[in-house]
């Protein structure tokens, strides 16, 4: 038996709640994920695991063991990066993800200036709108725009974003420019998926405590690109982040409006996993991107005006 092999592998079946779940994640057959772990379990003389039909936990034994296996894994994977001069010299391979607009705009070029200053670095960067799980997908360091659900992963705050609405001029000339969000209901609008997951759904969009507005989707795009050339050819008013249609507003083909309105920005944060000594490739990618995302963040979403206080009820 193979201990270190037993004990990633018990260590994937507790992060992914299930034996089959772990077996995917390994790309391993499911009888060999359940024979490697009852294999450890005969060698150390202790059951591990307490299987139900609905879920699986550690026992008191297993708990201990485990905290003793991560600790184990970690400083053999430490080992073998420093022996690979990964804490020695910049070198290797870093894995980056990023939403995809944002990832092409603001952090394609912070990567090549990077890899330009690091010969010894590649660099493979994931542009999806879709969030890659940073374990599963071997993923070094990933940005990530909106609230951080809590987990145990290391987030360093760039800055915030945010959300806009907008439309084309002959949009607002046929439907009247709104001056409060209640006058967009029934209007008809182009939804956007990404902003969805950031937790501003179409076609439902809230604009603080108590107010939310219904509109009429005329159509649901995939990407932040499709949605600012649907709403420029005038098929309805949109939302999206400051950073994604910064250009469209700027050469006036989309009019923002209630600016006083929208709902606080949305963080951007890089995010990677905790580790008792970082990778040198990865501390010198952090020094070098941090401080020129945070500029870049400030740049398409700068200091919003004051809101207006809401209006006071007649006495």
């Amino acid at each position: 038996m193979d201990r270190l092999e037993a004990m990633a592998v018990l260590l994937r079946v507790v992060e992914q709640g299930s034996l089959t779940a772990a077996a995917r994640s390994l790309r391993m057959p499911l009888p060999t994920v359940s024979r490697k772990i009852a294999e450890l379990e005969a060698h150390l003389g202790a059951r591990l695991l307490r299987r139900s039909t609905r879920r699986l936990a550690l026992t008191e034994a297993g708990e201990a063991y485990l905290s003793s296996a991560r600790r184990i894994l970690e400083e053999v994977e430490a080992a073998e990066r420093q022996a690979a001069g990964e804490f020695t010299s910049p070198r290797g391979a870093l894995v980056l993800t990023a939403p995809v607009l944002f990832g092409r705009l603001h952090l394609l070029p912070v990567v090549a200036d990077f890899l330009e200053a690091y010969p010894e670095i590649a660099v493979r960067l994931a542009l999806s709108d879709r969030n890659l799980h940073l374990l599963d997908e071997h993923v070094d360091l990933a940005l990530r725009i909106g609230a951080l659900p809590d987990s145990s992963l290391v987030a360093t705050r760039l800055g915030a974003i945010a959300p806009v609405v907008c439309a084309s001029p002959d949009f607002w000339a046929t439907h009247g420019l709104p001056d409060r969000p209640e006058a967009l209901a029934g209007l008809p609008c182009v939804g956007f998926d990404f902003v969805a997951e950031g937790g501003l759904p179409p076609p439902l969009w809230r604009f603080g405590p108590g107010v939310a507005v219904a509109l009429r989707p005329r159509l649901s795009v995939s990407t932040a690109e499709a949605a600012v050339a649907a709403a420029e050819r005038g098929l309805g008013v949109t939302r999206l982040l400051r950073y994604q249609c910064a250009e469209a507003l700027a050469r006036g083909s989309l009019v923002r409006v209630l600016e006083g309105f929208e709902p606080p920005p949305l963080p951007v944060s890089l995010l990677h996993a905790p580790r008792a000594t970082l990778p040198l490739k990865l501390r010198v990618f952090l020094d070098h991107a941090i401080p020129r995302l945070r500029q870049r963040v400030a740049a398409v979403s700068p200091a919003e005006a004051p809101r207006p206080a809401p209006p006071r009820a007649a006495p």
